[in-house]
């Protein structure tokens, strides 16, 4: 009975292992989106600081960026509200698209 069951635990490792690097390549991307978000957040914050202070929003926000985030993000500035929209790191460009999140802040132009 015991050489019947030889080598299934191989077998289920095998079988197993995509599955988790599905789900590990997952996470990975979930948490690539909120960094994204994260950056966003801060560089509407930056932008809208920069609007109050009579300076340019937009490019206050893209310098708030880091330098692979710049290439991916779109900035809009419209009468004190910096919105920031970033698309993630992601393997294929139509994922990154579908990710890509959002965020604004607004303060009164100085």
């Amino acid at each position: 009975m015991l050489r019947a069951e030889r080598g299934q635990a191989s077998v289920e490792l095998l079988a197993g292992l995509p599955a988790l690097l599905l789900c590990a390549l997952i996470g990975l991307q979930l948490l690539l989106a909120g960094y994204a978000l994260s950056l966003a957040d801060g560089a509407a914050e930056a932008g809208a600081a920069a609007e109050a202070a009579g300076l340019d929003g937009g490019a206050a926000a893209r310098q708030a960026l880091p330098g692979w985030a710049r290439e991916r993000a779109r900035v809009k500035v419209h009468g004190g509200e910096v919105e920031v929209k970033l698309a993630p790191p992601a393997p294929l460009a139509a994922i990154s698209e579908r990710l890509s999140v959002s965020s604004s802040a607004w303060a009164r132009p100085g």
